[in-house]
């Protein structure tokens, strides 16, 4: 099991405790269903497993509906990732103490270190949009991460500007509803090569994600 599979529900499922003010807010469901939106088959001959995340773990994080997917290629180059990992988290709503807390609290999880971080730019069918990445390390085995999060409208990197935002839709139009969406690839070659497969997942992804979420 590759490397962000092992670690994904401790470094992801972790419930905030941002206050969302005490207006009643407006619950929307998805559009569509993650798992038939998002594709299961990826160039590169990328198949793919969903993963099921325990009942207790999915009661902390408070998500409304989730995927946890691993994407795999038996035949992959030499010196190149065989595994990809993404996972959606969607809040129909949040409200205290059901909110999408940030990844970069959790992600030095489970003995894994922070290597470095910054801000990265990925090329989608939408337009450029902005990521967060993190590279990792945990004795012998690296992995790059990136994390972002997409709803109302928005694709986000941002955590101050992503709170701003949610408290002032959630004050002006009554909505909370927002995914966050993480790809992880194992660095196996060069953290380039890792970032390369890490964003075309991502420009993959933006674009299911936006027809799965409820309208902006």
């Amino acid at each position: 099991m590759i490397a962000g599979v092992r670690w994904a529900p401790a470094a992801l499922l972790c419930a905030g405790a941002l206050g969302v003010g005490v207006n009643p807010q407006r619950v929307l469901p998805l559009r569509r269903e993650l798992a038939t939106t998002v594709p299961a088959r990826v160039a590169g001959g990328f198949v793919s497993r969903d993963l099921q995340v325990p009942v207790d773990e999915q009661q902390v994080a408070g998500m409304t509906s989730y995927l946890l997917r691993v994407y795999s290629r038996p035949a992959a180059p030499a010196g190149s990732a065989k595994d990809v990992s993404l996972y959606v988290g969607y809040y129909s709503s949040q409200t205290e103490g059901r909110t999408i807390h940030s990844p970069k609290n959790c992600l030095p999880g489970a003995g894994w270190d922070v290597l470095g971080s910054r801000q990265a730019q990925v090329a989608t069918a939408a337009g450029t949009i902005t990521v967060n990445r993190y590279l990792l390390q945990k004795k012998n085995e690296r992995a790059l991460v990136l994390y972002w999060y997409q709803g109302r409208g928005r694709i986000e990197a941002s955590e101050y500007a992503v709170k701003w935002q949610l408290l002032r839709d959630t004050a002006l139009r009554r909505r909370s509803d927002e995914a966050l969406v993480r790809v992880i690839v194992p660095v196996v070659g060069s953290e380039r090569d890792a970032f390369r497969l890490a964003s075309e997942f991502a420009a993959e992804v933006v674009p299911s994600v936006s027809a799965a979420l409820p309208a902006a």
